[in-house]
């Protein structure tokens, strides 16, 4: 198994895996950064959501830097990552364990998008590079809003999180909001 982590670009997201459960997939979600505007991307408007999020990226790219990875295994994309300062993700001030701290950046999204490739060390790796990155730009810590018994989801289980080194920094019932320092 080959696995391939590179950082996401306007012209890479268009690889972002698709997720068959879940009718967004990641290069047309826009949960966090347009929430009123998160609807079902049906055939007819997929192009116009792409559309924002390559907008959205290339914002975030220009006023902080890396913002997301792609994961592939023997090439196939399996594997992807969001994450920016909060205030570009203003979903993240509305949830109940929020707001995330103005000191660290947040982790929308880490995803292994098919079944069958989670449980053998992925998302871990996935993690571990949005880390090294992170550090080497000098951030003190990163937090997420992980889901309670529900692996399915985008943004990652809280054992996932807890086994990689973060604790939870404000309690709720379904997202709490996790950290680790830097």
């Amino acid at each position: 198994m080959r696995v391939e982590i590179v950082s996401l670009t306007e012209e890479n997201l268009i690889q972002a895996p698709e997720w068959g459960e879940h009718p967004f997939s990641c290069k047309y979600c826009i949960y966090w950064e347009s929430p009123k505007e998160c609807v079902d991307p049906s055939k007819e408007i997929r192009e116009e959501t792409l559309a924002k999020k390559l907008n959205w990226l290339r914002s975030v790219r220009t006023m902080f830097g890396e913002c997301g990875k792609l994961l592939y295994v023997d090439g196939k994309p399996v594997g992807y990552a969001q994450y920016a300062p909060p205030e570009t993700l203003p979903l993240s001030a509305e949830y109940s364990a929020g707001p995330p701290s103005r000191d660290a950046v947040l982790i929308s999204c880490l995803f292994i998008a098919e079944k069958e490739y989670r449980g053998r060390g992925l998302g871990k790796l996935l993690l571990e590079s949005i880390i090294e990155d992170l550090r080497k730009r000098g951030f003190k810590a990163v937090e997420t809003f992980a889901r309670r018994n529900n692996p399915n989801n985008p943004s990652g289980p809280v054992e996932f999180y807890l086994k990689n080194g973060f604790r939870v920094l404000r309690e709720d019932p379904e997202f709490p909001l996790m950290r680790l320092e830097l």
